[in-house]
């Protein structure tokens, strides 16, 4: 009853001391959450999970264009706990973005409310913990974010709709390999792959000649991923919150922390039929598969398990061709090509590089050889309240250095409203998926090699795909255009996870000058304080 209560008085001030963030006319939805530890066994060994209200993976968030979205989020584990939201922009409001460089930390035995409104933003995405390598023992679930009834959407609404959350997995605990990573080593290969939360068995039930929308999102720790099912097409329909060319594909890559749904018809005779998911572009292979159910069905899943693609150049020509459908609506009735992106003068080139090396005889990871370490205060606080020598901002070049590997807590400084081209550069010899919180951007080009001036020409200037998360296959290059028109402190990290700990990541503070909310948000009334900003309210 207390909790109800300090809930409904959380709510009560949102509303009241937040009249720009939340709108009377958006409806409202509310959850309450409760983290624990609980033991599961995905892949046939018992070991400590991180339940939401019981449940691995976590319960789906179910929305609409512009709902006001009131989560309570109670700690019940015995650290510090954090929850993100991927894809979701949190339109001027960085302070809900649920990391450690905008948000205080949930201590044990406590809450927090995130006030989130998923302002102009339709499609398929996911929330995941974000501290402490929590993720590698759940806490994710999926979020659907539907149109409004009145917006067209270009495809008939599906007669069935799934979730469907892939990642690889470990079998040892979070802590043993937070462990590992603290100690200055790499983590092994994963043990297996997981479709929600199951290492084999899950079954989808389909009737026959009907029609299903999977969205599918790739909550792994580290590799790339390939979703097919056995005698169907995926009809690719939307990514990461865009209506794509309607493309069907036998099978899709989906890289980690990247989010699809496709269409799957219900054509083949009445049998079962094999949902298989594999390791893409490593030496071992890890599959494992589910199953197609037909509900007039009479015999079992049968055959070899069907094989997926092997060569790096069909995961590049398939990523090239998913495009984005210019005629459709998107979270607004206008057209989604009525923003003609590739005649925007670009007005600032971010050159990005990773590399991995060693800082003091421990593993690292870098941008621009600069390798994050998070502040003793949440750096969007520390600029809210003018908190000196909490970071520095220009801590990063906008260029690759060639210098050895250092830590800092690295801040890029860009303008509120200006429209900039960041090239992601891989150098390594491994998939690099890439990941900017707050944004969508447009995916204007990718190709082997080291990216030069004339790399532009073969840029696609027209209908790009915009989506907030890309990959960058081995030494290679991708090349990103985005509208900086939200402002706030935003992570830009790896999806690789080791990666990300051990300091692929940084900020990006995108700067206004202007104190009204028409631009950005004061700070929520119920946020939690710590470190230096600590009785600032």
């Amino acid at each position: 009853m207390l909790q109800a209560r300090v809930l409904l008085c959380v709510i009560l001030c949102g509303i009241v001391l937040f009249g720009a963030t939340v709108f009377a006319d958006d409806p409202y939805r509310f959850f309450n959450w409760n983290v624990t530890y609980g033991i599961i066994s995905p892949l046939g060994v018992r070991q400590q999970g991180i339940l939401i209200n019981g449940q691995f993976p976590g319960p789906d968030i179910y929305s609409q264009t512009n709902d006001n979205l009131f989560i309570n989020v109670f700690n019940s584990l015995n650290e510090p706990f954090l929850i993100s939201w991927e894809g979701i922009q949190n339109r001027k409001n960085s302070y809900e973005d649920g990391v450690s460089g905008t948000t205080c930390s949930i201590p044990p035995g406590k809450n927090f409310t995130y006030i989130l409104q998923v302002k102009d933003q339709i499609g398929s995405y996911f929330y995941f913990p974000s501290l402490g390598f929590h993720k590698a023992a759940g806490g994710f679930g999926g979020i659907r974010i539907y149109s409004r009834p009145l917006i067209p959407v270009p495809f008939p609404t599906p007669d069935g709709d799934y979730t469907v959350l892939i990642g690889d997995w470990y079998k040892a605990n979070h802590t043993t390999l937070r462990k590992i990573l603290d100690n200055g080593h790499r983590l092994a290969f994963p043990d297996g792959i997981l479709i929600n939360g199951r290492g084999s068995g899950v079954t989808f039930t389909v009737q026959q000649g009907k029609t299903y929308r999977l969205r599918i999102s790739n909550v792994g720790l580290q590799n790339s991923l390939n979703f097919r099912i056995q005698g169907h097409t995926l009809k690719l329909v939307e990514v990461e919150g865009t209506h794509t060319v309607q493309t069907e594909y036998s099978s899709l890559d989906v890289h980690v922390g990247q989010s699809y749904s496709v269409l799957v018809t219900a054509d083949q005779p009445p049998k079962d039929y094999y949902v298989v998911v594999s390791t893409r572009f490593t030496s071992q292979i890890l599959t494992t598969t589910g199953v197609i159910h037909y509900s007039n069905s009479r015999s079992a899943v049968s055959g070899p398990i069907p094989g997926g693609p092997t060569e790096i150049e069909w995961s590049l020509n398939q990523a090239r061709s998913i495009r984005q459908n210019l005629t459709a609506s998107g979270p607004r009735p206008n057209p989604q090509g009525s923003y003609h992106y590739g005649l925007i003068n670009v007005t600032r080139t971010i050159r990005l590089q990773n590399s991995a090396g060693q800082v003091n005889g421990k593993q690292r990871y870098a941008v621009n050889s600069v390798s994050y370490v998070p502040a003793d205060t949440p750096l969007k606080l520390a600029d809210y309240f003018k908190i000196g020598g909490v970071f520095q901002v220009g801590s990063i070049s906008d260029n690759p250095t060639g210098q050895a590997i250092h830590l800092g807590t690295s801040v890029l400084g860009t303008d509120y409203r200006a429209f900039i081209e960041i090239v992601f550069e891989n150098t390594e010899n491994i998939v690099q998926s890439w990941h900017l919180n707050g944004y969508n951007f447009f995916v204007v080009g990718m190709d082997g090699g080291a990216w030069s001036p004339a790399s532009r020409k073969q840029y696609n200037l027209q209908d790009g795909v915009y989506r907030c998360t890309t990959q960058v296959y081995p030494n290679s290059w991708t090349a990103i255009y985005i509208s900086l028109d939200n402002a706030g402190m935003w992570n830009l990290r790896s999806e690789f996870w080791a990666r990300q700990y051990l300091g692929q990541q940084f900020y990006l503070r995108v700067y206004t000058t202007s104190t009204s909310p028409r631009d950005e948000y004061p700070i929520p009334a119920n946020a939690l304080l710590c470190g230096r900003a600590l009785g600032k309210h």
